[in-house]
């Protein structure tokens, strides 16, 4: 029986995401490891097929190019809104606001820029376009 990470497998893993200067955006190497069946869409299609041909006692950093992770930003997703519809709020580049996403609940916004009239907002995915630094320490390969 293969201890290989391949399609329909199911592995435990502890694992950290880092942005290329070393800054941590997830990581589980203190918490309990995560477990996931490959395909079951618990883990970004990108970092699983990262993760193919590695055994379980395996300790790897894969590096994940944007477009296997969280894509590349879309200028479509920078939304420019009327500053009336933020009164009361102290607006700052870098802001994370939330908005109410009919059907899908909320969906958050960062403030990219603002001036008296408009505030343009970015609803692309924080990691959009960025490598990622996928480590990861494989505890356990079993078929599903």
């Amino acid at each position: 029986m293969s201890k290989l990470i391949g399609p329909g497998k199911t592995v435990t893993l502890h694992f950290a995401i880092k942005l290329e200067d070393g800054q941590v955006v997830d990581s589980n190497f203190d918490k309990e490891p995560a477990v996931f069946t490959v395909g079951d869409g618990n883990l970004l299609e990108g970092f699983e097929k990262a993760l193919f041909g590695l055994e379980q006692g395996m300790k790897q950093t894969l590096s994940i190019l944007p477009e296997n992770a969280f894509g590349m930003p879309n200028p479509s997703n920078i939304q420019n809104l009327p500053i009336s519809s933020f009164d009361g709020m102290e607006l700052e580049q870098g802001l994370v606001v939330s908005f109410s996403d009919p059907g899908n609940g909320e969906l958050p916004g960062v403030i990219a820029e603002f001036d008296d009239k408009l505030v343009a907002v970015d609803f692309n995915h924080p990691l959009a376009g960025k490598r990622l630094d996928f480590e990861v320490e494989i505890l356990q390969v079993s078929d599903s």
